[in-house]
C-alpha cells in the first residue's frame, strides 16, 4: 500500500468526479485518511469564498449547477487577465465568478499541498498537473437508488428521480466548463464501479494505481 503524501515527489492531487450516490465522498475520505492528506469537498467552498471575498452561501448556491449561455473563452480569458477585481470580472455572471474562485482555489490547494478534491472541475483545473490523478466514480443505479432512498429517508421511485436530477447537473456544468464529457473514460485515469468493491475495495484500487503510476515515472528517468 502507498504510504503518506509525504513519500511523493511532489503534491499528488487526487480528483474524484462521481455518480450522484456512487459513494464519490466516502471514498474519497478513506483514501485521504490512508494517504495522511486532506479532502476538498464542500470545505473547497469555504476556503473560496474566503479567498474571493464572496460569502459562502453564494458558493453553496451555485455549486455544480449547470449554466446559461455565455462564452466560455471570454470567462478564462477574464480570469488569466486580471482576476477578481477586473472590470470583465465585476461584470460577468455571478455563476461564472463562483466558478473562477473556485478554480483558483483548486489551483492554489495543489501547488500547496497533497490532497483529495471532490467534483467541481479539479480535474480540469489541474490538467496541466502531472502529479494529478484523475478518477471518475460510478454504480449501479438499483444500489445507489438504495442509498440514496435510505439517506434521504424517500421511497425509491423519488430517489431515483433526484440520481437522475443531480447526475444531469453535474454533468450539464462539467461538459460546459471543461469542454470535455463527464463520465466518460477518456475525461479520467480511472474509472471504477464502486457497487464491485465497495468504498475499502475502490480506494485499495485507486492507490494501487497511483503506486504503479509512480513506479512507472520512475522508471522513464531511469
Amino acid at each position: 500500500m502507498l504510504g503518506k503524501a509525504g513519500s511523493f515527489m511532489g503534491n499528488k492531487i487526487y480528483t474524484i468526479g462521481r455518480e450522484f450516490g456512487s459513494g464519490g465522498r466516502e471514498i474519497g475520505e478513506k483514501l485521504a485518511e490512508r494517504l495522511g492528506i486532506k479532502l476538498y469537498d464542500k470545505e473547497l467552498l469555504q476556503q473560496a469564498a474566503k479567498e474571493s471575498g464572496f460569502c459562502e452561501e453564494i458558493f453553496e448556491n451555485h455549486d455544480e449547477k449547470p449554466t446559461s449561455s455565455f462564452l466560455y473563452s471570454l470567462v478564462m480569458d477574464t480570469y488569466s487577465l486580471n482576476g477578481y477585481h477586473s472590470a470583465p470580472f465585476l461584470d460577468m455572471p455571478l455563476n461564472h465568478k463562483v466558478f473562477l474562485a473556485q478554480f483558483d482555489t483548486i489551483k492554489k490547494i495543489a501547488e500547496r499541498e497533497s490532497c483529495v478534491i471532490v467534483g467541481r472541475c479539479a480535474d480540469y483545473a489541474l490538467s496541466d498537473n502531472p502529479d494529478c490523478i484523475n478518477i471518475f466514480i460510478h454504480a449501479d443505479m438499483d444500489k445507489r437508488v438504495k442509498i440514496i432512498s435510505q439517506r434521504a429517508n424517500i421511497t425509491e421511485n423519488k430517489a431515483r428521480d433526484l440520481i437522475q436530477k443531480q447526475d444531469k447537473q453535474r454533468a450539464s456544468y462539467y461538459n460546459y466548463y471543461t469542454s470535455k464529457k463527464w463520465g466518460d473514460s477518456r475525461s479520467y485515469d480511472m474509472c471504477i464501479n464502486s457497487s464491485v468493491l465497495g468504498p475499502e475495495g475502490t480506494a485499495d484500487m485507486i492507490i494501487a494505481f497511483a503506486k504503479a503510476k509512480e513506479a512507472q515515472n520512475q522508471k522513464k528517468t531511469e
